[in-house]
């Protein structure tokens, strides 16, 4: 499980599920074209806020669940301290939820966001209870169920450098995990220590420059990661993990946008299983493609047709290879597909709407707010 490192990779999944607490003061009609809008009423909301979610993932089935949010201030807020400051920092969140799905995976979990000294500290920590129900394929290339049943467990401190728009500090992340197969067994694995413990630390670097956090227009994110798991950190095995990660949206004309998504992953060591890094596409299971190392390339393409209306097309190919393939063996594993979005709230630069997708292997669909890219 991968839990996000800061506040612009949250915000987009919380959001948008507002509208189900309209209140009869609040306008949800857009001034300047009339048309449906939630600015007004996400600038302008704080305290609790109820937020449901729906999943989609090929993985582990449909579901859904909810969240409990509570926002220190509204974004208007803190617009208005930062004109008095010049200084524009996000607000605080603390959330709990909990989700489940279809083949039995659920999970519940808590987390809280803090920033402080004009945006300059990011504090993330969560904990969360998993119940994980899905197939390892390995070297068999066949899908063997397996349970995962775990406490996680990540606490991270960014700093940012300077006034620059990079971000350094430390990442710590734990967790306790039981697993199991619950049929056919993964015989190359060879004997499994059912009961493991990872206890990893390291180094996280970020930079953005996205004119919009939800829905970016251009600009460009990215991502370095390095962690190692020792004894003394609370792991019950020794390993080094690696992932780098980059995002650019570049405006090619009016009307047309092009993104562009490169992910590289890498671990060396005794990594349990399902650990290992994935390829990660837009209708390809997760898991599916999963071994040592990664690298997985994407392109989007994004036509807006109206002024709150758009299309998108988009394709992408990984390969996974190390412990049990070659990188010349490896497979290629692709997802395409396509999808619209629609700006339900301008103000904010907040897009909803649905992706399309399959894969050699897979077809899915899923509900988006924003780019599909964390």
């Amino acid at each position: 499980m991968r839990i996000r490192s800061s506040l612009h990779r949250i915000l987009p999944t919380l959001l948008i599920a507002a509208a189900s607490l309209a209140q009869a003061e609040v306008s949800f009609r857009d001034s300047e074209d009339g048309a449906f809008d939630m600015s007004d009423y996400l600038l302008n909301h704080r305290g609790f806020l109820p937020v449901p979610t729906v999943i989609t993932e090929p993985a582990i089935g449909y579901g859904g669940g909810a969240m409990l949010l509570f926002f220190s201030e509204s974004m208007a807020e803190a617009g208005e301290r930062a004109k008095e400051t010049g200084i524009m920092q996000p607000p605080n969140i603390t959330g709990v939820g909990g989700a489940m799905t279809d083949n039995g995976t659920w999970g519940a979990g808590l987390f809280h966001f803090h920033t402080w000294g004009g945006d300059r500290y990011r504090y993330l920590g969560a904990v969360a209870k998993i119940n994980l129900d899905t197939d390892y394929y390995g070297v068999s290339d066949r899908p063997r169920s397996y349970e995962l049943d775990g406490t996680l467990l990540v606490q991270q401190l960014l700093i940012r450098i300077g006034d620059s728009r990079w971000f350094v500090g430390p990442r710590y992340t734990y967790l306790d995990a039981e697993t199991r197969f619950t049929g056919e067994i993964a015989t190359e694995l060879g004997a499994l220590d059912t009961d493991r413990q990872i206890g990893k630390a390291g180094l996280v670097i970020d930079y953005d420059s996205r004119d919009n956090m939800f829905y970016p227009g251009r600009g460009s994110y990215a991502e370095i990661e390095a962690q190692i798991a020792r004894d003394w950190l609370g792991s019950s095995q020794e390993f080094e993990t690696y992932a780098a990660r980059a995002y650019t949206w570049l405006p090619l004309a009016q009307q047309w946008n092009l993104a562009l998504r490169i992910d590289g992953r890498a671990t060396e060591g005794e990594v349990p299983f399902y650990a290992q890094p994935f390829v990660s596409l837009r209708g390809l299971s997760k898991g599916r493609y999963q071994d040592q190392y990664t690298l997985t390339g994407e392109m989007e393409g994004r036509w807006t047709f109206a002024p709150r209306w758009s299309l998108l097309a988009f394709g992408g190919v990984g390969r996974a290879w190390g412990r049990w393939k070659d990188f010349d063996e490896a497979d290629d594993a692709w997802g395409a597909g396509l999808g619209f979005r629609y700006l339900v709230a301008r103000k904010l630069g907040v897009a909803v709407g649905m992706d399309f997708a399959r894969s050699e292997d897979d077809q899915a669909f899923y509900f988006q707010i924003g780019s599909a890219w964390r």
